[in-house]
């Protein structure tokens, strides 16, 4: 499976490369694999989470966002920062370690997304293994390069606001889906910066 395969390239020999600054990195062979390798694996998640966004708008019609802004701010679902990977002084520990600490956020708010289409727990599972497995991979690989880990604080981040009612439990769904896709497309943008640094 693509999770093995991963798995079997963070072992490539980057211990060389330990502590080098990341100009350095850049043009190296084994971070580039790395880089191309999770390039694919997050557009693998990003068309995961479309299709629960296709079943979610198929399923209780919620399919625009700005006519559930106003629910949304009652339910205080917010999105996990990644301002470090589109900040002009883009710092590659930082941004890894805001990627890697937001798909940890996503793996565990998946579960409300898990009970509200339990027709589909085989795909939202997939889903929580591949973000485990992509943050795994970027915490593995900062170490490999001697990169700092950074954990950023999550607070308000953890688990989802107790969801009063099954409309509220929706549009919930609704928008842990549309953050996460949102939060993939900044990751991957910065995935694909590094590739060309």
């Amino acid at each position: 499976t693509l999770a093995l395969l991963l798995g079997t390239l963070l072992w490539a020999p980057w211990r060389a490369l330990h502590g080098a600054p990341l100009a350095e990195l850049s043009g190296d062979h084994g971070f580039q694999v790395f880089l191309q390798k999770n390039l694919e694996f997050t557009r693998k998640i990003k068309g995961d989470v479309a299709a629960l966004q296709r079943v979610v708008c198929d399923t209780f019609q919620l399919c625009k966002e700005e006519e559930l802004l106003l629910v949304r701010q009652d339910l205080g679902i917010t999105q996990a920062p990644l301002e470090q990977c589109h900040s002009r002084t883009f710092q590659a520990e930082a941004c890894f370690s805001q990627i890697r600490d937001g798909l940890r956020v996503y793996h565990g708010s998946l579960a409300t997304v898990r009970e509200l289409l339990p027709g589909h727990t085989g795909l939202v599972e997939t889903l929580q293994l591949d973000a485990a497995n992509l943050s795994s991979n970027i915490q593995q690989q900062m170490e490999d390069l001697g990169l700092a880990t950074v954990t950023y604080p999550t607070e308000g981040q953890g688990p989802l606001p107790a969801l009063s009612s099954h409309f509220h439990h929706q549009v919930g769904g609704f928008f842990v889906l549309a953050n996460f896709q949102r939060f993939l497309e900044t990751a991957y943008r910065a995935l694909r910066h590094l590739t060309r640094l």
